[in-house]
């Protein structure tokens, strides 16, 4: 209050609701207005002067590129409109708090190592929320915030208190940020890096780059759900974007679709999408992956809701359960194809420390009769995938039927006897293992979020392939893993000084550990 006008710093202090203070508005020519959390006031009846708003001006700090200044040692931010010859006309001065326990409600998601994107409108609490996960995190791990308007840690050169012992990186101009965020990882050693308001095309390539090198992502952009993401065709990366793709005849009538659908892109940069509805409540995705691609196909997953109720205490609601993945394909009389699977669909994301997490179960064994194809080699896809996929020689015993698109379109007898008991019939284009580690995948639904014990499991296996290459090994391929798996195993590969790299497509992609 101290760097604004006399009259309005006595006309704040009558109003005597500074707790409740969002920001101050100074227009040129217009009367001096104050929003609060609940609503907006007139200060004066006067109108601002130039005069007014070199006051302000003059006792604060320098505005950067983007017409952003702050004051020393604080966490405000003032915003200044020019015109057309660069003079200052307006001010948006907005209050900056360090509020404490913000994160209370996604503490179990923080905690988690996974990669978080925090969406909501502009003042709803995006900001106090990063710096809070910042000041957490700190205490146990590498934290470096890379500080493009310098609203998370303050003006000057040196940081706030409320981002305790993170480390921060200041922006010569926003044009810059996915350079110094490029640069945060490869100098500073971080084990989490922070980012505000992701909201260029570099940016999201920069936030990309980091996740595949281990490190932990807590970001913020603009957007009020999933879905306006999803449309942004700047941010949709950021949740592994869209295109469209032209469907082979045999998997379209699969699908029950048309040939061209809406398919994700690539693996999400971030794991978790968090939408804030309003300071006390908010909307969570915990499988953007599986986010993304329900929504693709017009099925949306319903998000889990999180909220404070009257009491303070931390509520959760989570969605209803999803009805289990319609796979395999089976053709009635009338020979329209019907989607059909006998499968349970994963468990969803846990708890926060209040609800007890379920225990999560290994795959259910699937009994696959295969037909014209090589038995030896879906037995070995099985094996490089991990799935518990078991081959029967008599197709009574079995659960699915997996045959070649050649002998499909021969109406085979056992096929149309298939075909008329229910079994769910999947077609292959090639007798390859690839085009079987696709059908497995799809089998057992591995686009899902591993379970806590498959996570063990893979760490496991991943210090022995470190130990193995560490005695002689040149390089050694790790099972496929999703995106949170892998970016534990590039991180446990960096500590024992030994390269990795990613290969493949989603969801074979796998991890190669090598020496230099």
């Amino acid at each position: 209050m101290s760097v604004l006008p006399p009259a309005v710093n006595d006309a704040l202090a009558a109003a005597n609701r500074t707790d409740e203070l969002l920001e101050v508005i100074l227009d040129l020519g217009r009367v001096p207005t104050a929003r609060f959390t609940d609503r907006e006031i007139v200060l004066l009846e006067t109108e601002v002067t130039h005069e007014e708003i070199d006051y302000v001006v003059s006792r604060i700090g320098e505005f950067d590129a983007d017409n952003r200044a702050g004051m020393e040692r604080t966490l405000h931010r003032i915003s200044a409109i020019r015109n057309r010859r660069g003079h200052i006309v307006g001010l948006t001065c907005r209050v900056g708090r360090a509020v404490y326990g913000t994160i209370d409600i996604i503490q179990d998601v923080i905690d988690s190592g996974k990669s978080i994107l925090l969406l909501g409108r502009p003042g709803i609490g995006k900001t106090t929320m990063l710096r809070e996960a910042a000041r957490v995190l700190a205490d146990k791990k590498r934290v470096v915030i890379v500080d493009t308007s310098n609203e998370i840690a303050g003006d000057g050169d040196i940081p706030h208190p409320a981002i305790g012992r993170a480390r921060r990186m200041q922006v010569a101009t926003p044009s810059l940020q996915h350079e110094v965020m490029i640069e945060a990882v490869e100098n500073h050693n971080p084990e989490v890096i922070v980012i505000d308001e992701i909201g260029r095309e570099l940016e999201a390539a920069a936030a990309r780059t980091i996740a595949e090198r281990g490190v932990q992502l807590i970001g913020t952009a603009h957007g009020n759900t999933l879905d306006n993401l999803l449309l942004n065709p700047t941010l949709a990366d950021l949740v592994g974007g869209i295109e469209a793709v032209t469907l082979s005849d045999e998997e379209a009538r699969r699908r029950g679709t048309q040939k061209t659908v809406l398919e994700r892109r690539a693996p999400p940069t971030f794991d978790v999408l968090i939408e804030i509805r309003d300071r006390e409540r908010l909307a969570m995705h915990p499988d953007v992956a599986s986010a993304v691609d329900s929504f693709l196909r017009g099925r949306p997953l319903p998000p889990e809701l999180r909220f404070r109720d009257e009491h303070g205490e931390i509520r959760v609601e989570a969605p209803p359960a999803p009805k289990p993945a319609l796979r395999g394909r089976r053709v009635d009389g009338r020979g329209a194809p019907e989607a059909v699977s006998p499968f349970a669909v994963p468990p969803a994301f846990g708890a926060p420390p209040a609800v007890e997490r379920q225990p999560s179960r290994a795959p259910t064994p699937v009994r696959v009769y295969a037909y014209g194809l090589a038995r030896n080699r879906l037995e070995q896809a099985a094996r490089r995938l991990h799935v518990p996929a078991i081959v029967v020689e008599d197709i009574g015993e079995a659960q699915a039927l997996v045959t070649l698109k050649s002998y499909y379109r021969r109406r085979q007898r056992i096929i149309s006897d298939a075909e008329n008991a229910g079994l769910p019939i999947y077609v292959l284009r090639a007798n390859t293992v690839g085009q079987m580690e696709n059908f497995l995948s799809d089998l057992f639904d591995l686009s899902a979020p591993p379970a806590d014990d498959s996570v063990e499991g893979a760490m496991a296996e991943t210090q022995e392939a470190i130990e193995a290459v560490r005695n002689g090994m040149r390089s050694i391929d790790l099972p496929p893993a999703s995106a949170y798996v892998r970016r534990l195993q590039h991180q446990m590969a960096r500590q024992a000084n030994l390269i990795s790299h990613s290969y493949g497509k989603e969801p074979r992609r796998r991890v190669r550990i090598f020496r230099e």
